[in-house]
């Protein structure tokens, strides 16, 4: 710049060049490296938002495909997207100003990678606090931008604002400091003389809080489908067969569901563990060959929803007696299957007794043992099918049974799968459970091997919060972390590896916890 030639002018001048000279010479390389890993950390926590975000847009195609759900999905979708087409936008004109700010501290790109001055003092002043034609004073329209998407958010439902309104990320409150000139201007807090390399920093910090803010509203969109309103007049749950005896090879059917039906919500209806699907009035019909002469019973499980939504489940028993076969009978004593890892009951029973009746179980992996008169068991190491072939001199069956794994268990904390949790409540609890629920065998349990703890939001607005946990119960780096949890924290539990039949395997399923 040219210098007056006034003296006293000058010399202030010449000040304030030496001042700045000793400022850039203050930021060291160390500050600016932690300044690099902050704003690292903040984008890979915007990128673990984002990636919930895409899960649960996931969850709402699938509940607007289901009867059930797919009124109420079809109300809230809609506001879901538009939380998302407003982060979106916002989000990229924050990276926008990244870009422009690069480009004022001397950005370029050498031998491919991006470079600028990191440690330059006055290039967050000119673009952000300096007006035209000194600088561009893009601070005012960020601050209204910020102001106007959040407004925009909490005013896409208002049962939006009154529940999360108050804990929504995004603060826009003017940072403390002792330097009066900044105290009543919100850019001059964040930017004024700042390095370039801490106002990319803010900058990503914006753009996290940007991304958390969406994944409350997209959250809350979704938790408010399954508040699903339904008034019954009457209903009743009911279960019952075509035939109470009947004899080897015959058919039993039995027909179970719900007195009252709605399109909104039919019920979900299991038999012996195995879920059976719904005909189009709502009930459900389930078909299989009997075996096994004497008295049997399947276990019956009907959930169904109440008038005031809430789900309730209720238990019925239906018995059948099958007669005394003067032939060969091979059948399964639990299911149609067999499932690996397990000890599969088979029953064979001949009209000319146990001792004539030769029993083969051929499979890969497959072995058997007897377990008393017409009685083996049958374990299965590997997937695929068993050839059961029985012969008691004057018959022979051969029956072809899958092998199936045994389902997944729902990984839990507290019991919970996710969702709202109270700050409090979440603080206490030891660790991550694994349980099978309403499976045909009883006494099956899963051991969890290990899993991974993320933390982001209120408490981790500067980097996110990890802990790789071996073993069920959280360890002294989680329960670190969660001693940070605050209200508006987002709580996310992934890769969780678990044992039990089949070998370990790591659950297709990730629990998300948000603070309140």
């Amino acid at each position: 710049m040219s210098l007056p030639k006034e003296p006293r002018q000058k010399m202030i001048n010449i000040m304030y060049l030496v001042l700045t000279a000793l400022l850039a010479l203050n930021v060291s390389a160390e500050i600016l490296n932690a300044f690099k890993t902050v704003d690292q950390s903040l984008t890979n926590a915007s990128l673990i938002a984002e990636q919930k975000n895409s899960d649960i847009f996931k969850s709402f195609q699938r509940k607007i495909e289901d009867p059930k759900t797919k009124e109420k999905a079809e109300i809230w979708l809609p506001k879901a997207m538009k939380a998302k087409e407003l982060s979106d936008a916002m989000y990229n004109y924050v990276e926008s100003l990244k870009a422009e700010l690069k480009k004022e501290s001397d950005g370029r790109i050498v031998d491919g990678k991006e470079q600028y001055k990191e440690d330059d003092l006055e290039s967050s002043t000119r673009l952000f606090i300096s007006n035209p034609p000194e600088g561009k004073g893009k601070g005012k329209e960020l601050y209204e931008k910020l102001k106007q998407f959040k407004e925009q958010l909490l005013s896409i439902d208002p049962s939006i604002k009154t529940d999360i309104g108050a804990n929504l990320p995004l603060d826009l409150s003017i940072p403390k400091s002792n330097n009066k000139a900044s105290q009543n201007d919100w850019a001059y807090g964040y930017f004024y003389m700042t390095p370039a390399v801490a106002s990319i920093t803010i900058l990503s910090k914006f753009q996290n809080d940007i991304r958390n803010s969406e994944a409350q509203v997209v959250e809350y969109c979704h938790k408010e489908i399954g508040e699903v309103e339904i008034v019954y007049d009457e209903f009743q749950a009911f279960a019952g067969t075509n035939s109470t005896y009947l004899m080897p090879g015959e058919e039993l059917v039995i027909t179970a569901g719900v007195g009252a039906f709605s399109k909104a919500a039919k019920p979900s209806i299991s038999i012996d563990g195995a879920s059976v699907p719904l005909k189009p009035d709502g009930s459900a019909e389930y078909k299989t060959t009997v075996g096994g002469s004497g008295a049997n019973t399947k276990r019956v499980r009907i959930s169904f929803l109440k008038p005031d939504g809430t789900t309730a489940t209720v238990e019925k028993e239906v018995k059948y007696t099958v007669g005394v076969p003067s032939g060969l009978v091979v059948s399964t004593d639990k299911t149609r299957v067999f499932y690996q890892g397990l000890d599969n009951q088979l029953s064979v029973t001949g009209g000319g007794g146990d001792e004539k009746v030769n029993v083969n179980v051929e499979g890969t992996g497959v072995s058997t043992r007897k377990a008393g008169a017409g009685q083996y068991i049958i374990n299965c190491a590997n997937l695929g099918s068993a050839v059961v072939t029985a012969s008691d001199g004057k018959n022979t069956q051969r029956i072809t049974i899958p092998i199936k794994r045994v389902p997944n268990p729902l990984a839990t904390v507290g019991g919970k799968a996710g969702g709202p949790i109270a700050a409090n409540v979440f603080r206490v609890q030891k660790g991550v459970a694994a349980e099978l629920r309403d499976f045909v065998f009883e006494g099956v349990k899963y051991d969890v091997v290990s899993f991974t703890l993320y933390c982001t939001g209120k408490g981790f607005e500067e980097n996110i919060g990890l802990a790789e946990v071996t073993g069920p119960y959280f360890n002294a780096e989680a329960q670190g972390l969660i001693r940070r949890c605050q209200p508006g924290t987002t709580i996310v539990i992934d890769e969780i590896k678990v044992t039990g039949p089949g070998g370990t395997r790591m659950l297709d399923q990730n629990i998300s916890f948000t603070l309140q």
